[in-house]
């Protein structure tokens, strides 16, 4: 039996390719080589230690219809689409190496004619007219005993929408997390104009094999075609659950203000795990009673804005001469948490 796994993803959904990561990485044997090659559609993949909030549009993404997903290893956010190869190496302990894994990119992607070098701890450049411009990230996660590397090759994204989601609103956060670091990229269309996404992975399969000296069948996988993954589901439900993608963000404030025609409102709110654990309002309007209220109830209320809008909406039925007022609240918060 080979030591060797290469499994090549049908699906473009990133929670769906996530689940197997995850699956496939806790369940495989210590003694197998595994790589797994797949892409995602419009997507923001942050790190497993980032606040979205921070990082992201969030309101922009959800207005554009764009996915968030949080990974179990570390680093940045960066935006995913069709023009991405995403590949993973996994290996069980002493021989996971990560410097294996990316001397297998940099070999496939010299068998295509392009001179790439590593960068810093997880970049691969490459030298354009233009200067030296990152065309490959990478994010690691090990445990006791196995490890694994995976990343993204640029090829065609549309570099453009990275700003579009990747830029966040400005709000007035404090917020802890590891922040991302922002590099010039370039897709490799610029330098090898007819390069595709099955070029690039029949180039790392063939040097992956080259490496090993021995070579297995790809398994192709979809949510139809599933490999046998004991835990799938369970894992699926978690990597597209609200609770896992920004609930997991680490602590931090958030001070919102805004002046209505009725009088001005500042709320403060401490965010734990994606949960409202301190609230404080403060407000000059003549009838403070459904925003002190509003300070009580909202500590334990989930920070997005279907849970905030059902708390301001059972304060209308309590204060029912104020409607109109809370209906504008509503509309802020909402709008203000996105």
């Amino acid at each position: 039996m080979s030591t060797l796994r290469l499994l090549l993803s049908d699906s473009y959904d990133p929670w769906f390719n996530l689940a197997v990561e995850e699956c496939i990485f806790r369940q495989m044997p210590a003694t197998q080589r595994v790589l797994f090659l797949w892409r995602n559609a419009e997507t923001v993949v942050i790190g497993r230690s980032q606040n979205p909030w921070k990082e992201c549009n969030t309101r922009r993404m959800e207005e554009d219809g764009i996915r968030l997903a949080r990974r179990s290893s570390g680093g940045g956010a960066v935006f995913h689409d069709l023009g991405n190869c995403c590949f993973t190496f996994m290996a069980g302990k002493p021989e996971y190496d990560k410097s294996v894994s990316t001397g297998i990119i940099l070999r496939a992607l010299a068998s295509l004619g392009i001179a790439a070098e590593t960068s810093g701890r997880n970049d691969l450049v490459v030298n354009t007219p233009d200067g030296v411009r990152k065309i490959s990230g990478s994010a690691y996660h090990e445990t006791r005993d196995r490890g694994f590397h995976h990343g993204t090759i640029l090829l065609d994204a549309d570099l453009s929408r990275l700003a579009d989601y990747l830029n966040p609103d400005v709000k007035k956060l404090q917020a802890k997390g590891i922040t991302s670091v922002r590099s010039r990229v370039a897709n490799l269309v610029e330098l090898v104009p007819d390069i595709t996404f099955e070029a690039i992975c029949r180039a790392v399969t063939a040097a992956f094999f080259d490496h090993f000296g021995s070579e297995c069948q790809p398994e192709h996988i979809s949510p139809t075609a599933l490999p046998d993954l004991p835990g799938f589901e369970a894992q699926f439900a978690k990597q597209s659950s609200w609770q896992w993608n920004f609930g997991q963000a680490p602590q931090f404030q958030h001070l919102l203000d805004n002046r209505f025609s009725w009088g001005g409102v500042e709320l403060h709110v401490d965010v734990e795990r994606g949960v409202i654990s301190r609230c404080q309002i403060f407000t000059d309007s003549l009838n403070p009673a459904p925003l002190e209220q509003l300070a009580e109830v909202l500590p334990g209320t989930e920070y997005r804005p279907q849970a905030l809008s059902a708390q301001v909406a059972r304060l209308k039925e309590v204060y029912p001469q104020q409607a109109d007022e809370l209906g504008q609240l509503e509309m802020w918060l909402a709008e203000s948490i996105r």
